[in-house]
């Protein structure tokens, strides 16, 4: 089992970042993929960014040119959020597959308002 754990939500004015970290233990190795999602309330959970084992990247159009995702080693990811929208405002969940089943962290509140 993959036990993930989110950090660095919080409140921010628009215009302004917030760094999430996710660090992930248990069997992490041959984890092939992690990233990061969010669900805003009342709407589905979607993908923000993921990054895979080989360091390749993937964005969501909403987010493209603020957001930068990273990974140190197998251990955590890292989401770097600039440019802050009200419309980011969403819990937001680290995610990581091993073997094609995704585990998912607990989730971590972002909100985006003056």
């Amino acid at each position: 089992q993959v036990h993930l754990v989110e950090s660095g939500g919080g409140l921010v004015q628009p215009g302004g970042s917030l760094r999430l970290s996710c660090a992930a233990s248990g069997s992490i190795s041959s984890i092939s993929a992690m990233g990061w999602y969010r669900q805003a309330p009342g709407k589905q959970r979607v993908l923000v960014a993921s990054i895979t084992s080989g360091g390749s990247t993937n964005y969501a159009d909403a987010v493209k040119g603020r957001f930068t995702i990273s990974r140190d080693n197998a251990k955590k990811v890292y989401l770097q959020m600039n440019s802050l929208k009200p419309e980011d405002t969403a819990v937001y969940y680290c995610t990581a597959r091993r073997f094609f089943v995704d585990h998912w962290g607990q989730g971590t509140q972002v909100t985006v308002s003056s």
